[in-house]
């Protein structure tokens, strides 16, 4: 079962990866599509074994590395948290599968785009059912490299190229961080195994370390290393202007990658590593205000774009904020609850603007939309429901999830915690807004496409519009049944050991207990979202323009992002193009090659190029020659002899 559900995928994506020119497209789809529904449906049985019937095991695959003390055996460990994870990631990926076999029906590359999707896949699940450091770094760089080709699948695009490129590099930052953590670990612990760290990581929280020449706590300094890797992968602030780019790749992609498995990947690690990092108090405050600040500026980016995938990107970016000043706050639980809930909501917003964008001939322009609510009724009744459940709307997935971070951030009671609150009820506003914002665009008002467009307009077939259909049940229904399990009464039964949460620290405990406007003033700012929505985009349409001009310093400035890309390109590409091309033209062009093998080979080639010209053809050269030569010999002995 377990083997199922791990290496399904892995069989899929070598099947329509190697034979797929063999088998053809049609029978790449069958096989990828039925692995991975024999891993969800595995998963769904392993997810009621391990997290409801309180039956964890560890599998044992082989020993993968054995010097001197290091060792390390590939195993699948499947406890509560990796439950829940597995879960995730194979429903999802499942329904995106499904999904994908009618978006990408007429591209030339379908075999290779599904063997892509089950790689990746596979090398998520191997990521969260590692049993050890080293296991957990293999999945990690494979769930990067994947991500790198799928967001750049569609090749002859320059756009692609360059996003791929530039979320391959900025993990690449984070995962350096992530290394040396690792590397801190074995330094520390002696092993690379979780039971062995997280057993011995009391004893370790008053020792000191050297670093860098200052001393730090060992686990504030190991947490710190670990969380630059999740601050990467999950696109926090600072490391987050790959994500929004990354929507060059296919809907699809985005989908998997941004909804549920790639991006979450960060939020995961900090759960798994909780033993650690309830002993690293400064770390975790650290957290929650990132992720505090995450989830704000995101949510004004969202504020002003157009691209309907871009919107919904940053939608992600802001919701893994809540997850990361949940995890900052100890509530762990809440974190992975609404990691749950939001991967069903948002796959099903990613989806349904792949829904969206099929209808309207490749359009992604909500300008250039409107007026075809009637056109696609099904599409438009499934992204009401994922913007209700990311809004936070009572009853649906999001309100409950969201709203626990929340409470839970207030019920910390510390400094940090309140913060995280505030600025988490400012970015639920913007939440609302911009995600009917969205709806209102996209779906009401005048028609802008033209004409040729319009008349195209169509719903998309029934291999597409299914998976949304599944997505849209646990987007309405994955927070009220996951509730009681995740953050509600039976949360120590449900997770077991897989969590550690100090009983000074249980937030969530806290939670159920805060005042009552605690626990309401979500659902007003949200509803307060919407109705400003309303007025600004179906009734006094014109009112966005003249508040776009009033401010233009303060909508140019959220426009372009806050100008992290302009700053990166001038702190950080330029100077580095710059550098680059100074050392490949002088250091590496004039000095090594220069003064070494092509200076050389110059060298002996201008000589024989000059001995040449002596070849002449004639006698009285040679004679000539011949006598320099004997006087030169002559006088040479001459001279030794006086010697």
């Amino acid at each position: 079962m377990e083997l199922i559900a791990v290496l399904s995928p892995l069989l899929g994506a070598f099947i329509a990866g190697v034979f797929g020119r063999q088998i053809g497209d049609r029978a790449a789809n069958v096989v990828t599509c039925a692995l991975m529904l024999a891993a969800a449906v595995c998963s769904v049985i392993l997810f009621r074994d391990v997290a409801l019937m309180k039956e964890p095991r560890t599998i044992e695959l082989f020993t993968w590395i054995a010097s001197g003390k290091l060792k390390v055996s590939w195993a699948l460990r499947f406890d509560q948290l990796a439950a829940v994870m597995v879960l995730v990631v194979n429903l999802v990926s499942c329904a995106v599968h499904v999904y994908s076999v009618g978006y990408m029906s007429h591209d030339d590359a379908r075999a290779r785009f599904m063997s892509y999707l089950s790689l990746f896949t596979f090398a998520m699940l191997m990521l969260v059912t590692a049993n050890n450091f080293v296991q957990l770094f293999f999945g990690w760089e494979g769930v990067g490299l994947m991500s790198y080709l799928l967001i750049g699948f569609w090749n002859k695009k320059e756009s692609a190229n360059n996003a791929a490129i530039k979320a391959f590099v900025m993990n690449r930052i984070g995962d350096f961080g992530l290394a040396l953590g690792i590397m801190a670990v074995f330094f520390v612990f002696g092993s690379l195994n979780y039971d062995d760290v997280f057993s011995g990581a009391a004893a370790m929280k008053d020792v000191d370390a050297i670093f860098l020449g200052h001393e730090f706590n060992v686990l504030n300094l190991i947490c710190a290393l670990l969380f630059v890797g999740a601050i990467g992968k999950s696109a926090q602030l600072g490391l987050h202007t790959w994500l929004p780019d990354a929507m060059e790749g296919p809907t699809p992609v985005s989908a998997l990658i941004h909804a549920a498995t790639m991006v979450t990947a960060g939020v995961f690690l900090v759960a798994r590593m909780s033993p650690l990092y309830e002993h690293a108090d400064a770390v975790r405050a650290f957290i929650t205000v990132l992720g505090a600040l995450t989830a704000f500026v995101a949510a004004t980016i969202a504020l002003t774009q157009f691209d309907i995938k871009r919107v919904i990107a940053y939608s992600t970016m802001s919701q893994l904020g809540y997850m990361f000043f949940a995890l900052g706050v100890s509530a762990y639980g809440a974190a992975m609850f609404h990691l749950f809930t939001h991967a069903f909501f948002k796959a099903l917003l990613f989806l349904g603007a792949g829904s969206v964008i099929h209808a309207m001939s490749g359009e992604q322009d909500m300008r250039k939309m409107g007026g075809i609510y009637k056109l696609i009724p099904s599409t438009y009744i499934l992204m009401w429901i994922g913007n209700l459940a990311l809004a936070g709307v009572p009853f649906f997935a999001g309100y409950y999830s969201k709203d626990m971070i929340l409470e839970a951030a207030f019920a910390a009671g510390s400094n940090v915690g309140h913060f995280a609150y505030w600025i988490g009820i400012a970015a639920a506003f913007m939440t609302a807004f911009y995600s009917w914002r969205l709806l209102f665009l996209t779906f009401h008002g005048t028609p802008r496409a033209d004409k040729h467009t319009m008349d195209h307009v169509h719903e998309s077939p029934a291999v597409m519009m299914i998976p949304l259909y599944f997505l849209a049940i646990g987007a309405v229904g994955a927070g009220f049944w996951g509730y009681q399990f995740f953050v509600g009464e039976g949360r120590a039964n449900f997770w077991g050991g897989s969590i550690f949460v100090n009983p000074d620290h249980d937030t969530i405990e806290h939670a159920h207990h805060v005042a009552g406007w605690v626990k309401l003033l979500p659902t007003y700012v949200a509803a307060a979202g919407i109705l400003l929505a309303g007025i600004m985009y179906m009734w006094a349409t014109g009112l966005p323009g003249k508040i776009a001009g009033a401010f233009k310093f303060v909508h140019g400035f959220l426009y372009h992002k806050w100008y992290f890309d302009e700053l990166y390109d001038k702190i950080g590409i330029v100077p580095a193009f710059f550098i680059g091309n100074k050392l490949w033209k002088i250091g590496d062009g004039k000095i090594i090659d220069g003064l070494g093998p092509d200076g050389i080979a110059a060298a002996i080639s201008g000589a024989s190029v000059k001995t040449g010209k002596m070849q002449t053809g004639y006698v009285y050269h040679y004679a000539f020659a011949m006598l320099v030569g004997v006087v030169v010999f002559m006088t040479a002995y001459i001279f030794l002899m006086q010697r």
